[in-house]
Protein backbone atom coordinates (compact mmCIF):
# COMPACT_ATOMS: atom_id res chain seq x y z
CA UNK A 1 0.00 0.00 0.00
CA UNK A 2 3.08 2.10 1.00
CA UNK A 3 6.34 2.47 -0.69
CA UNK A 4 9.27 4.70 -1.42
CA UNK A 5 10.67 7.63 0.91
CA UNK A 6 8.41 7.96 3.47
CA UNK A 7 9.55 10.97 6.09
CA UNK A 8 9.45 10.53 9.58
CA UNK A 9 7.78 14.29 10.06
CA UNK A 10 9.70 16.29 12.95
CA UNK A 11 7.56 18.01 15.31
CA UNK A 12 8.24 21.61 14.59
CA UNK A 13 8.15 23.61 18.33
CA UNK A 14 8.58 26.61 19.05
CA UNK A 15 11.26 27.57 22.44
CA UNK A 16 8.87 27.50 25.11
CA UNK A 17 7.93 24.01 23.28
CA UNK A 18 4.61 24.57 22.07
CA UNK A 19 3.54 23.38 18.25
CA UNK A 20 4.08 25.34 15.92
CA UNK A 21 1.24 25.12 13.14
CA UNK A 22 2.64 27.26 10.52
CA UNK A 23 5.50 25.18 10.45
CA UNK A 24 3.82 22.65 9.92
CA UNK A 25 1.67 23.41 7.34
CA UNK A 26 5.20 24.74 5.70
CA UNK A 27 6.90 21.63 6.23
CA UNK A 28 4.49 19.58 4.78
CA UNK A 29 4.03 21.96 1.71
CA UNK A 30 7.87 21.20 1.10
CA UNK A 31 7.51 17.34 1.31
CA UNK A 32 4.74 17.35 -1.23
CA UNK A 33 6.61 19.50 -3.75
CA UNK A 34 9.86 18.04 -3.00
CA UNK A 35 7.94 14.50 -4.11
CA UNK A 36 7.88 12.44 -0.42
CA UNK A 37 5.71 9.66 -0.65
CA UNK A 38 4.16 9.54 2.24
CA UNK A 39 4.19 11.30 5.67
CA UNK A 40 4.74 9.48 9.09
CA UNK A 41 3.09 11.46 11.61
CA UNK A 42 3.69 11.87 15.55
CA UNK A 43 6.41 9.10 15.59
CA UNK A 44 9.62 8.68 17.41
CA UNK A 45 11.02 11.73 15.35
CA UNK A 46 7.96 13.46 15.82
CA UNK A 47 8.86 13.49 19.68
CA UNK A 48 5.50 11.44 20.44
CA UNK A 49 6.71 10.41 23.79
CA UNK A 50 6.36 14.02 25.19
CA UNK A 51 3.02 14.73 23.62
CA UNK A 52 0.25 14.17 26.03
CA UNK A 53 -2.84 12.34 24.06
CA UNK A 54 -4.92 15.08 23.26
CA UNK A 55 -1.98 16.40 21.55
CA UNK A 56 -0.89 13.47 20.17
CA UNK A 57 -4.74 13.05 18.72
CA UNK A 58 -4.61 16.62 17.54
CA UNK A 59 -1.78 16.48 15.45
CA UNK A 60 -2.62 14.00 13.87
CA UNK A 61 -5.97 15.30 12.83
CA UNK A 62 -4.11 18.85 11.58
CA UNK A 63 -1.56 16.84 10.01
CA UNK A 64 -4.34 15.10 7.54
CA UNK A 65 -6.18 18.05 7.57
CA UNK A 66 -3.41 19.75 5.79
CA UNK A 67 -2.25 16.90 3.58
CA UNK A 68 -5.97 17.04 2.17
CA UNK A 69 -5.52 13.93 0.45
CA UNK A 70 -2.25 14.90 -1.87
CA UNK A 71 -0.46 11.97 -0.49
CA UNK A 72 -0.40 9.09 2.34
CA UNK A 73 -0.41 9.93 6.45
CA UNK A 74 0.79 7.32 8.43
CA UNK A 75 -0.01 8.02 12.03
CA UNK A 76 2.35 6.85 15.15
CA UNK A 77 0.27 5.38 17.74
CA UNK A 78 2.26 2.90 19.47
CA UNK A 79 2.69 3.14 23.33
CA UNK A 80 3.95 0.72 25.90
CA UNK A 81 -0.01 -0.14 26.91
CA UNK A 82 -2.21 -1.56 24.71
CA UNK A 83 -4.97 0.11 26.24
CA UNK A 84 -3.25 3.70 24.74
CA UNK A 85 -2.31 2.16 21.85
CA UNK A 86 -5.84 1.17 21.01
CA UNK A 87 -7.33 4.69 22.04
CA UNK A 88 -4.25 6.43 19.78
CA UNK A 89 -5.01 4.20 16.79
CA UNK A 90 -8.72 4.87 17.07
CA UNK A 91 -8.03 8.18 16.80
CA UNK A 92 -5.82 8.15 14.05
CA UNK A 93 -8.41 6.06 12.30
CA UNK A 94 -11.29 8.86 12.87
CA UNK A 95 -8.94 11.72 12.03
CA UNK A 96 -8.25 10.03 8.75
CA UNK A 97 -4.83 8.45 8.41
CA UNK A 98 -4.39 6.48 5.61
CA UNK A 99 -2.32 3.90 8.30
CA UNK A 100 -0.93 3.64 11.55
CA UNK A 101 2.84 2.57 12.88
CA UNK A 102 2.90 1.36 16.26
CA UNK A 103 6.00 0.91 17.68
CA UNK A 104 6.56 -2.22 19.69
CA UNK A 105 5.96 -1.72 23.47
CA UNK A 106 8.84 0.20 25.05
CA UNK A 107 10.63 0.07 28.90
CA UNK A 108 8.47 -2.73 30.16
CA UNK A 109 10.29 -5.37 28.44
CA UNK A 110 7.07 -8.05 27.18
CA UNK A 111 8.30 -11.30 26.08
CA UNK A 112 7.01 -12.25 22.24
CA UNK A 113 4.10 -13.73 23.34
CA UNK A 114 3.38 -10.66 25.22
CA UNK A 115 4.53 -8.71 21.83
CA UNK A 116 2.05 -11.02 19.45
CA UNK A 117 -1.21 -10.22 21.70
CA UNK A 118 -0.51 -6.93 21.95
CA UNK A 119 -0.34 -6.19 18.58
CA UNK A 120 -2.97 -8.72 17.69
CA UNK A 121 -5.66 -6.66 20.60
CA UNK A 122 -4.58 -3.17 18.73
CA UNK A 123 -5.72 -4.92 15.39
CA UNK A 124 -8.53 -6.57 16.03
CA UNK A 125 -9.94 -3.45 17.78
CA UNK A 126 -9.23 -0.77 14.90
CA UNK A 127 -9.56 -2.30 11.76
CA UNK A 128 -7.37 0.68 10.15
CA UNK A 129 -4.18 -0.52 8.20
CA UNK A 130 -1.40 -1.06 10.64
CA UNK A 131 2.51 -0.99 10.12
CA UNK A 132 4.40 -2.71 13.09
CA UNK A 133 7.29 -1.04 14.04
CA UNK A 134 10.80 -3.08 15.59
CA UNK A 135 13.47 -1.27 16.81
CA UNK A 136 14.95 -2.62 19.87
CA UNK A 137 17.81 0.28 19.93
CA UNK A 138 14.95 2.67 21.59
CA UNK A 139 12.70 0.15 23.29
CA UNK A 140 15.09 -2.48 24.60
CA UNK A 141 12.62 -5.52 23.24
CA UNK A 142 13.42 -7.20 19.77
CA UNK A 143 10.38 -8.76 17.70
CA UNK A 144 11.93 -11.64 16.49
CA UNK A 145 10.76 -12.86 13.02
CA UNK A 146 8.88 -15.89 13.88
CA UNK A 147 6.58 -13.16 15.72
CA UNK A 148 6.05 -11.22 12.71
CA UNK A 149 5.36 -13.94 10.70
CA UNK A 150 2.32 -14.69 13.63
CA UNK A 151 1.14 -11.48 13.04
CA UNK A 152 1.38 -11.66 9.00
CA UNK A 153 -1.46 -13.75 9.14
CA UNK A 154 -3.91 -10.88 10.78
CA UNK A 155 -5.67 -9.33 7.48
CA UNK A 156 -4.79 -5.52 8.88
CA UNK A 157 -1.65 -5.82 9.48
CA UNK A 158 0.54 -5.00 6.20
CA UNK A 159 3.75 -3.95 6.93
CA UNK A 160 6.22 -3.72 9.31
CA UNK A 161 9.25 -0.79 9.89
CA UNK A 162 12.52 -2.77 10.77
CA UNK A 163 15.26 -0.45 12.13
CA UNK A 164 17.61 -3.11 13.48
CA UNK A 165 19.78 -2.43 9.92
CA UNK A 166 20.33 -6.06 9.97
CA UNK A 167 19.80 -7.36 6.30
CA UNK A 168 19.91 -10.57 7.49
CA UNK A 169 16.69 -9.93 9.69
CA UNK A 170 15.36 -8.54 5.86
CA UNK A 171 15.89 -11.78 4.53
CA UNK A 172 14.48 -14.44 7.16
CA UNK A 173 11.28 -12.22 7.51
CA UNK A 174 11.21 -12.16 3.83
CA UNK A 175 11.44 -16.20 4.11
CA UNK A 176 9.11 -16.18 6.71
CA UNK A 177 5.97 -14.00 5.42
CA UNK A 178 6.23 -13.71 2.16
CA UNK A 179 3.83 -11.48 0.36
CA UNK A 180 1.73 -10.73 3.56
CA UNK A 181 3.67 -8.08 4.83
CA UNK A 182 5.46 -4.74 3.14
CA UNK A 183 8.97 -4.60 4.81
CA UNK A 184 10.52 -0.92 5.27
CA UNK A 185 13.83 0.30 6.77
CA UNK A 186 13.80 2.22 9.74
CA UNK A 187 17.79 2.69 8.79
CA UNK A 188 18.77 5.13 6.80
CA UNK A 189 22.00 4.06 6.02
CA UNK A 190 21.18 0.29 5.41
CA UNK A 191 17.49 2.18 3.52
CA UNK A 192 19.11 1.68 0.13
CA UNK A 193 20.33 -2.37 0.53
CA UNK A 194 17.77 -3.20 2.27
CA UNK A 195 14.93 -1.74 -0.69
CA UNK A 196 17.29 -3.22 -3.31
CA UNK A 197 16.88 -6.72 -1.17
CA UNK A 198 13.04 -6.64 -1.61
CA UNK A 199 12.35 -4.09 1.06
CA UNK A 200 9.52 -1.54 -0.54
CA UNK A 201 10.26 1.74 1.24
CA UNK A 202 12.25 3.40 4.05
CA UNK A 203 10.33 5.53 6.96
CA UNK A 204 13.35 8.20 6.97
CA UNK A 205 14.76 11.09 8.92
CA UNK A 206 17.11 11.87 6.49
CA UNK A 207 14.16 12.73 4.38
CA UNK A 208 13.13 15.48 6.63
CA UNK A 209 16.25 17.40 5.27
CA UNK A 210 16.73 15.87 1.79
CA UNK A 211 13.05 14.77 0.37
CA UNK A 212 13.76 14.80 -3.23
CA UNK A 213 17.04 12.86 -3.29
CA UNK A 214 15.72 10.70 -0.72
CA UNK A 215 12.72 10.21 -3.33
CA UNK A 216 14.83 9.86 -6.21
CA UNK A 217 17.13 7.06 -4.56
CA UNK A 218 14.33 5.37 -3.03
CA UNK A 219 13.02 5.09 -6.43
CA UNK A 220 15.84 3.57 -7.98
CA UNK A 221 16.23 1.15 -5.62
CA UNK A 222 13.06 -0.26 -6.09
CA UNK A 223 13.56 0.47 -9.72
CA UNK A 224 16.59 -2.34 -9.04
CA UNK A 225 19.01 0.14 -10.28
CA UNK A 226 22.20 -0.65 -8.52
CA UNK A 227 24.21 2.06 -9.84
CA UNK A 228 21.61 5.38 -9.95
CA UNK A 229 21.18 4.03 -6.22
CA UNK A 230 24.45 4.47 -4.70
CA UNK A 231 25.27 7.40 -7.04
CA UNK A 232 22.24 9.13 -5.87
CA UNK A 233 22.73 7.92 -2.04
CA UNK A 234 26.60 8.45 -2.01
CA UNK A 235 26.31 11.89 -0.86
CA UNK A 236 23.79 11.29 1.81
CA UNK A 237 26.05 9.20 3.15
CA UNK A 238 27.14 11.91 5.72
CA UNK A 239 23.44 13.03 6.96
CA UNK A 240 22.86 9.13 7.44
CA UNK A 241 25.38 9.22 9.96
CA UNK A 242 25.73 12.40 12.01
CA UNK A 243 21.56 12.83 12.16
CA UNK A 244 22.18 10.28 14.67
CA UNK A 245 25.50 12.24 16.76
CA UNK A 246 22.35 12.70 19.20
CA UNK A 247 19.78 11.39 19.89
CA UNK A 248 17.39 11.38 17.20
CA UNK A 249 15.19 13.78 16.83
CA UNK A 250 17.70 15.97 18.50
CA UNK A 251 19.82 16.53 15.17
CA UNK A 252 17.38 16.64 12.67
CA UNK A 253 15.59 19.22 14.11
CA UNK A 254 18.79 21.61 14.58
CA UNK A 255 19.36 20.56 10.94
CA UNK A 256 15.65 22.23 10.10
CA UNK A 257 15.93 25.17 11.98
CA UNK A 258 19.40 25.78 10.18
CA UNK A 259 17.47 25.28 7.23
CA UNK A 260 14.96 27.99 8.12
CA UNK A 261 12.19 25.63 8.01
CA UNK A 262 11.38 24.91 12.01
CA UNK A 263 12.01 26.89 14.89
CA UNK A 264 14.64 25.34 17.08
CA UNK A 265 12.11 24.05 19.79
CA UNK A 266 12.19 20.97 21.23
CA UNK A 267 11.05 19.61 24.56
CA UNK A 268 12.64 18.30 27.55
CA UNK A 269 14.45 15.68 28.60
CA UNK A 270 15.51 16.30 24.67
CA UNK A 271 17.77 19.30 24.70
CA UNK A 272 19.11 21.45 21.67
CA UNK A 273 21.90 20.28 19.55
CA UNK A 274 25.31 20.06 21.52
CA UNK A 275 27.24 23.28 19.63
CA UNK A 276 30.61 20.79 19.22
CA UNK A 277 28.02 19.05 16.40
CA UNK A 278 26.96 22.21 14.85
CA UNK A 279 30.10 22.49 11.87
CA UNK A 280 29.81 18.75 11.81
CA UNK A 281 26.33 18.46 10.71
CA UNK A 282 26.45 22.08 8.84
CA UNK A 283 29.00 20.00 6.57
CA UNK A 284 26.85 16.63 6.38
CA UNK A 285 24.20 19.29 4.84
CA UNK A 286 26.22 20.92 2.23
CA UNK A 287 27.40 17.09 0.94
CA UNK A 288 23.92 16.64 0.46
CA UNK A 289 23.59 19.87 -0.92
CA UNK A 290 21.09 20.93 1.05
CA UNK A 291 22.73 24.16 2.57
CA UNK A 292 25.01 26.83 0.94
Amino acid sequence: MFHGSMVALVTPMREDGSIDDDSLAGLIEFHISHGTDALVAVGTTGESATLDEKEHCALIRRVVELVDGRLPVIAGTGANATTEAISLTRCAMQAGADACLLVTPYYNKPTQEGLYLHHRAVAEAVPIPQILYNVPGRTAVDMLPETVERLSHIANIIGLKEATGDLGRLEQILDRCGGRLDLYSGDDATAREFMLRGGKGVISVTANVAPRAMREMCAAALAGDRTRAEALDAPLQALHRDLFVEANPIPVKWALYEMGLIPPGIRLPLTPLSSQYHETLRAALRQAGVLD
